[in-house]
């Protein structure tokens, strides 16, 4: 089976690459493979798994990758340490900043919101695992106020591109009142019970001080696209794909 990503450049910034992987082609009737790359997945073999990554990594040109335990927190970890391939992560938390060139930053989803920074001189970026439990607690603004701060940034420089997830149509919660709150309710749809989760992250990354035009998404709805996305809310065996970050010297 082939390894099938979206690759681009970020935007304005040819110095800086980023990838959107999507499932295998053809897709499997298990929903746990077809390229997951995460070895915590129950219902796929670490071959498979090994596969899938060492597949990637190819796809990308790239040996190795900084990657994480994942928590749903607001963990932001910065300059970490890469990851071979074959390795399962140890550190732990649900972001990575650096301004090491050449360190791909690697995030794990089925659903949640892969959300990659980059500040406009291209030297200095972050990827970030924002599921709703991370919008709750204000992750997108904590991050961005600490990339900044770390790398003495300015957010209105920073550039941020959120990737497929839980599109708003899908994002049900029938116990909004104790998951979410009034502060929560202007993204709520009472009459679906869905969070407009893409409308709430580009809320709070403007608070965070993004310019709006500085913030971009691609608009695939993970639980509507079975066949391209690996999707908890589809199913809850489903794999986890992966997002990446990573700049170039120059």
């Amino acid at each position: 089976m082939s390894v099938n990503v979206i690759a681009f450049h970020f935007p304005g910034l040819p110095q800086v690459g980023c990838a959107f992987q999507l499932r295998q082609d053809p897709v499997p009737d298990v929903p746990s493979s077809g390229g997951n790359i995460s070895f915590a997945v129950h219902g796929d073999t670490p071959e498979n798994v090994l596969t899938a990554r060492r597949g990637l990594a190819a796809r990308l040109h790239i040996e190795h990758w900084a990657e994480l335990r994942q928590v749903h927190g607001d963990g932001l970890l910065f300059d970490p340490d890469p990851v071979a391939v074959d390795a399962q992560p140890t550190a732990e938390g649900d972001g990575m900043a650096t301004d090491r060139s050449d360190l791909p930053l690697c995030i794990k989803t089925a659903d949640c919101q892969p959300i990659l920074l980059a500040h406009a001189d291209g030297r200095h970026i972050a990827a970030l695992h924002v599921g709703w439990r991370g919008n709750r607690c204000g992750f997108p603004q904590s991050a961005v106020r600490r990339f900044c701060e770390r790398y003495r940034l300015s957010p209105q420089d920073i550039l941020a591109v959120r990737g497929p997830s839980l599109g708003p149509a899908r994002a049900e919660f029938i116990h909004f009142d104790s998951e979410w709150g009034e502060d929560f309710r202007p993204w709520f749809h009472s009459g679906t019970r869905t969070m407009d989760l893409w409308g709430l992250t580009r809320h709070q990354l403007m608070e965070a001080g993004l310019l709006p035009g500085n913030i971009y998404g691609v608009d695939i709805c993970t639980a509507s696209n079975p066949q391209l996305c690996f999707s908890h809310r589809h199913h809850p065996a489903s794999g986890r794909q992966a997002s990446f970050i990573w700049r170039h010297e120059g």
